[in-house]
């Protein structure tokens, strides 16, 4: 039997340590499915391992692509699949670690399957978009799958800003003559491993504070650097973000850097709130104070070997 000890919860709660600590038990590696750490130009504004945790244990899907790829859930699913199937082949046990909820069940259920799309449709849907904006996407979608509009909305927000995801749902809701969402949770993929998912959380104040700590290590570590170098390319999805749209609006003299500071903690907030509701969606998930004695979740992790 192989075992995929999968850590999940908020940003900032310590997922990246107990992974860490997770493998070095079990003389396993790492496999990443946190979505903002893949890009190789994105490392602290993405709270990517420092050096002595990335030496701490193998890691994989750390750092890997450049944000002038397109890089898709689905590529991510095929890509991490195919690694786990390969380390699995020397070892029973392997950690994923990671707060980006939909990579997380891509690499569990499977990524769902949708039907070919009329290229001329895709063009349509691509030429109204250059004409009208984001606005006229989010429109579409409202109306053609209302349903999978308010569950990005109330999720994934920052999926609504995304061009290239938004004309890929109306082209299917336009291609199909269906609801986007009708296509989803449809297929059941046979995975080679059985997961154990353990989830950490705190009390909000805590997971809060630790947020707005984190916050402050970044900007200290030169975070504002980091995003001066990719003003040129700030358009890119990648750098559709929280804790660089910010900064973005900083260097573009449209607000202060206090002032941005403020939104990066505040939006990654947010984000972090967002993450636990779609997580806590998994009644399978055990979850465990932040500050849980690492004995006590091998304990845990035994009982279901």
């Amino acid at each position: 039997m192989k075992y995929l000890i999968t850590i999940i919860g908020p940003t900032a709660i310590g997922k990246t340590a107990l992974s860490i600590q997770l493998a070095n038990h079990f003389q396993c590696d790492i496999v990443s499915c946190d979505s903002r750490q893949f890009f190789k130009e994105m490392s602290i504004g993405t709270a990517v391992p420092n050096p002595k945790e990335l030496a701490a244990a193998k890691h994989h899907f750390i750092q890997n692509k450049s944000i002038f790829e397109n890089y898709t859930v689905g590529d991510y699913e095929k890509e991490a699949i195919s690694k786990i199937d390969q380390l699995f082949q020397n070892n029973d046990y392997l950690v994923l670690v990671g707060g980006s909820g939909l990579y997380v069940n891509a690499i569990l259920k499977g990524f769902d399957e949708f039907p070919e799309i009329d290229s001329t449709i895709r063009t349509a849907v691509n030429e109204k978009y250059e004409k009208l904006g984001i606005g006229y996407l989010q429109e579409q979608l409202k109306f053609l799958d209302s349903k999978y509009y308010e569950t990005i909305s109330t999720e994934n927000p920052q999926t609504l800003m995304n061009p290239q995801r938004m004309m890929r749902f109306v082209e299917v809701c336009i291609g199909t003559g269906k609801p986007y969402s009708s296509f989803l949770n449809q297929k059941k993929n046979n995975r080679s491993f059985t997961p154990i998912l353990i989830g950490l959380e705190a009390e909000r104040s805590i997971m809060y504070n630790r947020i707005n700590q984190r916050v402050d290590i970044m900007i200290n570590e030169g975070l504002l650097l980091e995003v001066k170098k990719l003003i040129p390319n700030k358009e890119l999805n990648a750098l559709q973000t929280v804790g660089y749209r910010e900064l973005f609006q900083y260097l573009n003299k449209e607000i202060s850097l206090d002032f941005a500071i403020e939104e990066i903690k505040k939006n990654t907030r947010r984000f972090a709130k967002r993450q636990l509701t779609w997580f806590k969606r998994d009644t399978t998930t055990r979850w465990f104070d932040y500050e849980t004695p690492f004995p006590k979740i091998i304990d845990f992790i035994k009982s279901k070997i």
